[in-house]
């Protein structure tokens, strides 16, 4: 296979240093994705910071602000690579000197930098003085007071049981917060997960505890776990172990069992969990056996985190997380390494692009997970080839740069699929091609070449084989590519064709996503000027979430991000994520605004999270665009001409009221021109906002609205 070498050199800047094929030669700069993610086992430091403790405000350092060396040498285009979070109740070392103290979100905290000033002042809290410090005895003061005092008990070490053992398995896998409903069937975890450092959120509903902890796994890397008791318990949990297993999330699901012996006897919420719920996740399991609960962890820790990730479903019986575990057995939480790619397929890959006229890179969630997207700019702008996102990915790199074509799948104007239809050659990395990103497995199309790079790529009668399929970690492979490319010469017609191609491709996706146009006066609020003026007033770091619906088109098409990691979407179309993910990035981002994008639809399922984040003081802010209705479903009765439909029409609900009863702030806005000063005032208040948005039901979607023809 030869270079694709002809004419001249790229005019693109790299690194200053080469990389080598076993890893980038300079230490890298934690990053926010970095946290301990497939890309970095938990470390044996981790293993042994079990008892650290997890005070309730304490779960991320502010002001983590550690980017890597290379994306900072990448000139203009480089893109920022988020921080690391830090763990729940540890001291970050790696933070600098002069980094403003963290924010406390109570009552009384300094509001971030950011933020504007709020409309009145903050009511001060109490200020504990501390005592003087009392007069050091001396020598022989020590030494006669040693003489008469009783030595102190020791305190018996606590028995190694099943739980425990499950607890300190899951800290050393990454774990450092679970979410859950309390049941008694897995009282036996629950109550020593704190021992372990982990950090334990009480949920009004274990399908927001499901969603949290995907959320953290999706924003992290790191897994998290949520808990739920028997088949009740499991049965809620589900749609988040769907989620989890349709975005590539790690992440563990411990549901308590019925005790052994009242197994088969159709005891109380019985049921076969791992054949049931198990099959929902990428791998389950029954733990009946105290002896085997070291290597069945080791397995479950290997299963979620290693290969493609996923959810892994624990079933424990009551009366076995309570047992002692024998001597002599261990658990073996370690990880095989993440697989890398040949030198020739690098080069092959190199080759279809650089040969290629409209080559184009699909990204996905893989790129994310690898905290790659600063070199995946880089191997963009030295191919010159543009890349489109994965749906529900718009955060894989910058949304304001030249080569970015815009999100694939609902919601994007109909020349995304039009330039993915025209490509010559396609890259598609770290993605799935879902039947929403390949547009009804249409893409790629009949006579495109591609390759497929993932760290299980995807073999379906659905797609046309790719012409190359390589099983590789997205960074591993992007910065190989980068590190071929620095002594490539491209052929110079080629680069001309692509980058015109390129420039025209651009300026007709940013003609075809303005969301904000006509003239709405109402009644209630233009959806697509809420999105141009929520991208105006967030800083570039603010995290969104968003929930299923048609109101989340505006944000799809309209949105730009502008740093990786500060988007979360379920891919599985879930309705009910949007309030518990923004709980979840606010609780590894505390100092950082994160505004959920709902409809009433899909609030509604999980608003009472509202109180779960009053008590866990996360300042979350949650736009609800009402209809009073299920738009979508009722756009779609519409479709096929459905002459009374039924079941989509919705009652009023107060959504501000109920935020209020929450012990949140609730605010309605009826108008474009209060949307701002309603936004600014939540940004600024130290607790969790709603803002409900009243919706014309003539807004029906990003494609449909009261101005369309």
């Amino acid at each position: 296979m030869t270079e694709p070498m002809l004419d001249r050199a790229p005019d693109a800047a790299l690194a200053s240093e080469p990389e080598s094929m076993d890893g980038p030669s300079e230490p890298e700069a934690a990053t926010e994705h970095e946290a301990a993610t497939e890309h970095e086992a938990a470390t044996e430091h981790e293993a042994t910071t079990e008892h650290e403790a997890t005070t309730e405000h304490e779960a991320t350092t502010e002001h983590e602000a550690a980017t890597e060396p290379n994306a900072a040498t990448a000139g203009p285009e480089a893109v920022t690579e988020p921080e690391i979070p830090a763990e729940p109740g540890t001291a970050r070392a790696d933070v600098v000197a002069d980094e403003p103290e963290a924010a406390d979100a109570e009552a009384g905290a300094v509001a971030p930098a950011w933020l504007p000033a709020p409309a009145a002042p903050v009511a001060e809290t109490d200020f504990v003085v501390a005592a003087p410090a009392a007069t050091q005895p001396s020598a022989p003061e020590r030494a006669a007071a040693e003489t008469a005092a009783p030595a102190e008990p020791t305190r018996p070490e606590a028995p190694r049981t099943v739980g425990r053992v499950m607890a300190a398995a899951l800290r050393a896998a990454g774990v450092r917060y679970a979410f859950t409903v309390p049941g008694e069937s897995f009282l036996g975890l629950l109550d020593v997960l704190g021992e372990a450092g982990i950090r334990v959120v009480a949920t009004r509903h274990e399908g927001a505890a499901s969603f949290m902890a995907e959320a953290y796994g999706q924003l992290t890397g790191r897994p998290a776990v949520c808990l739920g008791t028997r088949a009740v318990g499991a049965a809620n949990l589900s749609i988040g172990i769907h989620t989890a297993r349709q975005d590539s999330t790690p992440m563990f699901a411990v549901v308590g069992q019925v005790e052994r012996a009242h197994r088969g006897r159709e005891a109380f919420q019985e049921v076969d969990q791992v054949g049931s719920f198990g099959r929902l996740a990428k791998w389950a399991v029954e733990l009946d056996d105290p002896a085997a609960v070291g290597r069945t962890m080791g397995e479950a820790v290997r299963r979620a985190l290693g290969d493609r990730p996923g959810p892994v479903l624990l079933s424990v019986p009551e009366d076995v997380l309570d047992e002692v575990v024998p001597d002599g057995s261990a658990e073996d939480v370690a990880r095989p390494p993440l697989p890398r790619p040949e030198l020739g397929e690098v080069r092959a890959v190199l080759q279809l692009l650089a040969s290629a006229r409209r080559p184009v890179i699909v990204a996905g969630g893989g790129v994310l997970r690898a905290r790659t997207s600063s070199d995946l700019v880089r191997l963009a702008e030295l191919l010159h080839v543009p890349v489109v996102s994965a749906w529900r990915r718009g955060d894989v790199i910058p949304n304001d740069h030249p080569l970015y074509l815009g999100m694939a799948g609902f919601g994007a104007p109909s020349v995304v699929r039009e330039r993915l239809e025209r490509a010559d050659a396609m890259l598609v990395l770290g993605c799935r091609l879902s039947e929403v990103t390949s547009y009804g497995w249409a893409i790629p199309a009949a006579g495109t070449r591609w390759a497929h790079v993932d760290l299980v790529p995807r073999s379906s009668d659905a797609l046309p084989a790719p012409d190359l399929a390589i099983r590789s970690d997205a960074r591993a492979f992007v910065r190989s590519a980068v590190q071929r490319l620095q002594a490539a010469v491209l052929d110079a017609a080629l680069v001309d064709a692509r980058r015109a191609a390129n420039e025209a491709d651009h300026a007709a996706w940013e003609a075809a996503s303005v969301v904000d146009a006509g003239d709405w006066e109402g009644p209630g609020v233009h959806p697509g000027r809420v999105v141009t003026t929520l991208r105006r007033v967030l800083p570039d770091e603010a995290i969104v979430t968003t929930d299923a619906g048609n109101f989340g088109g505006w944000a799809a098409r309209g949105f730009r991000f502008r740093r990786p990691g500060t988007f979360l979407g379920p891919t599985s179309g879930a309705m009910g994520y949007g309030l518990p993910a923004a709980i979840a990035a606010s609780l590894v981002h505390h100092d950082r605004p994160v505004v959920a994008l709902c409809g009433d639809g899909g609030l509604a399922m999980t608003m009472a999270e509202l109180e779960t984040a009053v008590r866990e003081g996360v300042r979350v802010v949650v736009l609800v665009f009402d209809n009073e209705r299920y738009g979508m479903i009722r756009m779609y009765q519409d479709r096929r001409g459905t002459e009374a439909p039924t079941g989509t029409d919705l009652g009023p609900l107060d959504f501000a009221a109920v935020a209020r009863a929450c012990g949140a702030r609730g605010v309605r806005v009826d108008t474009d021109a209060a949307f701002e000063p309603a936004l600014r005032q939540a940004l600024a208040t130290d607790r969790p906002t709603v803002i409900h948005l009243p919706l014309d039901r003539s807004w029906v979607s990003v494609e449909r609205t009261p101005f369309s023809a």
